[in-house]
C-alpha cells in the first residue's frame, strides 16, 4: 500500500508541474516508527517530525508530514490527503526530493497512516 501512496503522490505532482519525490529508507523508517507509535499508543497526533526525520539518520533542509488513521487503501488515504490544504501542500510542494510511507495497523485493524517528505541539507 505504502507504493500506491508514492504512485498517487508522484502521479499528482507530475500535472502539477513538480518533480517526482523519490522513497528514502530513513524516511520510510521515520514513518514507520510514528505510524507504530500511534497504533499501539492509541493517539493521533503529529508530534516533532522533524526530530523524529533527524533521529532517522536523515539529514533535511526541509520536510513535512501528512498523517491519517481509517482508510483502507492508498487511493483512500490520498483522496483524503488531497482534500486537506494543509496536507495537499505537503504533497504539492515541489522544493521536497524523497518521501516515506507506513501504514500500520492497531490491534482492531485500523489503519494508522504517516507520509514524511524532505529535502537533504
Amino acid at each position: 500500500m505504502a507504493r500506491g501512496v508514492v504512485a498517487i503522490t508522484n502521479s499528482v505532482r507530475a500535472r502539477a508541474g513538480c518533480g517526482p519525490v523519490t522513497p528514502n529508507a530513513r524516511l520510510n523508517h521515520a514513518a514507520w516508527l510514528h505510524s507504530l507509535d500511534m497504533a499501539g499508543r492509541g493517539y493521533f497526533a503529529h508530534g516533532q517530525p522533524g526530530h523524529r526525520v533527524r533521529a532517522a539518520g536523515y539529514r533535511w533542509s526541509a520536510y513535512g508530514e501528512n498523517i491519517a488513521w481509517g482508510q483502507r487503501s492508498a487511493g483512500e488515504v490520498m483522496r483524503d490527503w488531497m482534500n486537506s490544504p494543509g496536507h495537499r501542500a505537503n504533497i504539492l510542494n515541489c522544493r521536497f526530493r524523497n518521501v516515506g510511507v507506513a501504514v500500520v495497523y492497531n490491534a482492531r485493524g485500523v489503519p494508522f497512516w504517516t507520509q514524511d517528505f524532505a529535502s537533504p541539507r
